[in-house]
């Protein structure tokens, strides 16, 4: 059986290069980062030659997936107009960043339509995510996270994600899968072999096993059907271990990038020990 490459979320405080050392102490294969404060609209493109120091970084290291991660300030649904402009802009400079940097894509959520019918905030995240994929032309895929449910979000589900991406209409737009936000939002209740044979038929039949490029793997700190999203330590959480074996069991997964984004044992983020855990799995 193949194994699934293996890593986390990592900082790239100091460089693009440092997330790539940082992503080698604690044994991880994939990566994801911020190439911006995920807290502001900004994101400038990096200087040309700390996007070759990167790419020269990571051309001799165990790192073979890397994803950049949006600012959550983005909503495509909103009802407020200025929002979605900013917004457009705000991921289509962050995509661009990603194609600059020769990596595989750009996740990131939906947003929220509020007080807007859910027909009309689907619409406008269809537009906007044409509008942004128009804007930046290229390979790096933009990567659909599946949200926890609370506060009207859009995408909780794989018959709403995948109505959106045939609505779209491009290749390039792909999925990540949370294990948290899937047990938060309802989706289900107990990662059981049968319960999770059930679910990913379930994506497969809406979106496409192959559009499933990534996976957020993170244990809940919250119960089931919560609709809030807060992260725990693998096996640390509402999930629990036995549910992290039974998904590792799930062929469907095995060529997807595990990317974690725990808290971490000593609380500073996804560390070696939560990637050893999630490799034991596979062995």
């Amino acid at each position: 059986m193949s194994k699934p490459l293996i890593g986390g979320h990592v900082s790239a405080a100091g460089g693009l290069h440092n997330a790539i050392d940082r992503a080698e102490a604690i044994g991880a294969e994939a990566i994801q980062l911020f190439c911006a404060s995920p807290r502001a609209w900004k994101s400038p493109l990096p200087k040309a030659q700390d996007i070759k120091k990167f790419k020269e970084r990571r051309k001799n290291s165990a790192v073979k997936a890397v994803y950049l991660h949006a600012a959550y300030l983005v909503n495509l649904a909103s009802p407020l107009a200025d929002t979605c402009k900013k917004s457009v802009r705000c991921l289509a400079d962050h995509l661009a960043i990603a194609e600059k940097m020769g990596i595989n894509g750009l996740i990131f959520h939906i947003g929220s339509g509020k007080e807007l019918p859910k027909e009309e905030a689907f619409k406008k995240a269809v537009a906007a995510m044409k509008e942004v994929l128009k804007r930046v032309p290229g390979k790096s895929q933009l990567v659909i996270e599946n949200t926890a449910g609370g506060g009207q979000k859009i995408g909780a589900n794989p018959k709403d994600i995948g109505s959106m991406i045939k609505a779209v209409g491009s290749p390039r737009v792909k999925v990540c899968f949370d294990t948290a936000h899937a047990f938060e939002a309802g989706l289900i209740e107990k990662y059981t072999p049968a319960a999770t044979k059930a679910l990913f038929d379930e994506w497969d039949k809406y979106v496409g096993k192959d559009r499933i490029v990534a996976l957020h793997v993170n244990d809940s700190k919250t119960i089931y059907n919560s609709r809030h999203d807060r992260h725990e330590n693998i096996g640390e959480g509402h999930i629990g271990l036995e549910g992290f074996k039974v998904l590792a069991k799930e062929k469907r997964l095995r060529d997807k990038a595990w990317i974690l984004e725990v808290p971490g044992f000593l609380g500073e983020g996804p560390d070696a020990k939560n990637v050893k855990i999630l490799k034991s799995l596979f062995r």
